[in-house]
């Protein structure tokens, strides 16, 4: 199972998410975009785009499915039929 979230460190809803997969204890590696610097945040919105088409957070990669907003029920998905 792997899941990586693109998160805004002052997004409600990225705080949500964040929250929502440490309470269903699913593993999960995330960036806060708005806190990095230069090339290394020019990169990460790159890598955004490619996978998301635009810049809505939160964005979860769970299982290589792209899932953008809260949407809980989309990652449980993701992650079931992973299996």
């Amino acid at each position: 199972m792997q899941v990586k979230l693109y998160a805004l460190s002052t997004c409600p809803w990225c705080k949500k998410m964040k929250q929502w997969l440490t309470e269903k204890e699913i593993p999960y590696d995330f960036v806060d975009v708005d806190l990095l610097k230069g090339a290394e945040q020019e990169q990460v919105l790159a890598e955004v785009d490619r996978l998301a088409g635009k810049r809505s957070f939160p964005i979860t990669v769970a299982n290589g499915r792209v899932i953008q907003g809260y949407k809980t029920d989309e990652v449980m998905e993701a992650l079931q039929n992973e299996k």
